[in-house]
């Protein structure tokens, strides 16, 4: 979907968030955060088969959330919590859809980081294999502390969760991750 098919977002009347929606233009918030949303998208999700689908469906959010917010400078986190929303979502439909026998149907492509040796290659590979069998809010949570860096209180915000939980759900990620490459 380019960013020119997405239209101007127009004030929603008597909402809080009015102000917000008629100070900022999705194709812009598009342009400027598309790249963002899909890299977030990209860390949890572990390939690119669901990226551009999980794209279009944050700013659909957008599209149809804008008016909520309060702030245009809370934009770029509101966009990651709805790329977590979406990328979750996105995640549990695959456990279901392997536990069908439709392995195929999506997220089984190699993980393409670009830039990265054929070694560190098939390690990333290995890793979102193994994160497969995690729980997908550990999952998650792991992805967001450890692939995109974020420290533990943002990744308990934009989970949805405390920040025991938080921690929680990256330790058992992490313990399955250990336990997987022990025996490798």
């Amino acid at each position: 979907m380019s960013p020119r098919s997405h239209p101007h977002l127009q004030p929603v009347p008597s909402s809080t968030g009015a102000a917000v929606a008629e100070s900022l233009d999705l194709d812009e918030a598009f342009r400027r955060y598309s790249g963002y949303v899909a890299t977030i998208a990209w860390r949890i999700l572990g390939s690119d088969d669901d990226v551009d689908d999980v794209v279009q469906d944050v700013f659909l959010d957008a599209l149809r959330g804008l008016d909520r917010l309060r702030s245009p400078e809370a934009l770029k986190g509101w966009l990651a919590t709805v790329t977590v929303r979406v990328a979750t979502r996105r995640l549990r439909r695959r456990k279901v859809w392997r536990f069908l026998g439709l392995e195929g149907a999506s997220g089984d492509a190699e993980p393409v980081a670009t830039g990265a040796s054929p070694e560190q290659q098939a390690v990333l590979a290995a890793v979102f294999r193994a994160l497969d069998e995690a729980a997908v809010p550990d999952r998650v949570a792991w992805s967001l502390r450890c692939l995109e860096g974020r420290g533990l209180d943002e990744v308990a915000t934009l989970c949805g969760c405390s920040l025991a939980t938080a921690k929680r759900r990256v330790a058992a990620a992490q313990a399955l991750l250990e336990r997987r490459f022990a025996h490798d």
